[in-house]
């Protein structure tokens, strides 16, 4: 695989935008309005009613759940292409957790009635089954167990995947930054901060450097082919 080759993302990382097709995601984002976020916003708040879907327009967002014992689980990564609070609204119920934006995010609103409408309009409910299936596969995938540095690599390459310039994101250009800590990434990985900086460490040789609130990936194409190395 060269760095001009296409990626295509494996089923358990496909957006919403994915599923749907440009036609039908461009619609549902003529019926929202804009809201514009800084990084380290509250976008959706666990427990909070739901009353409002989002649809990622550009960003990164971090899906965040505070379990029974007062732990914190990440759960996810939402980038452009997706949706967030639509489980909520579809059963009538409560959001399951926090999400936060880990860059500038921009999203789309539509309340509760609007998208309801908009997906019997579209006939999307079984749609929205699969996506809803695929992204606790992705949760699942993560904190299964395993190979840590595997693991690891992976969460990497799909974070560039949503986050980066396209010609960043297939190693054409110079390195990327991610806004996120050993500490986040142990909480998604379900391990320790100790294990993810030995696979940091490990990966030390696709470029990947670790600062204090910081990732740096120097050879993205490198961290990709290492991926589809231990797929």
């Amino acid at each position: 695989m060269t760095g001009d080759e296409a990626w295509d993302p494996p089923p358990s990382r496909r957006s919403l935008r994915d599923f749907t097709g440009e036609g039908v995601w461009a619609d549902l984002l003529e019926h929202c309005f804009e809201r514009r976020h800084p990084a380290g916003s509250v976008l959706l708040r666990q427990g909070e009613p739901g009353t409002h879907v989002l649809a990622v327009v550009t960003g990164v967002a971090k899906v965040i759940r505070r379990e029974r014992n007062g732990d914190l689980s990440l759960l996810a990564f939402r980038g452009p292409g997706e949706l967030l609070g639509e489980v909520a609204v579809l059963d009538d119920g409560v959001r399951s957790a926090n999400v936060e934006s880990i860059s500038p995010c921009v999203v789309g609103v539509l309340d509760k009635a609007e998208f309801l409408a908009f997906v019997s309009r579209h006939g999307l409910f079984p749609l929205l089954v699969r996506y809803a299936l695929t992204r606790l596969r992705e949760s699942d995938e993560a904190r299964g167990g395993g190979d840590v540095r595997a693991l690891l690599a992976a969460a990497l390459v799909h974070l560039i995947d949503i986050s980066a310039q396209p010609h960043l994101a297939h190693g054409t250009g110079g390195p990327v930054e991610l806004a996120l800590t050993r500490h986040e990434l142990a909480q998604h990985l379900g391990t320790s901060r100790n294990t993810v900086t030995a696979a940091l460490n490990a990966l030390a040789s696709c470029g990947v450097r670790a600062g204090r609130r910081r990732i740096l990936v120097e050879d993205v194409q490198a961290l990709r082919l290492t991926v589809v190395r231990e797929a």
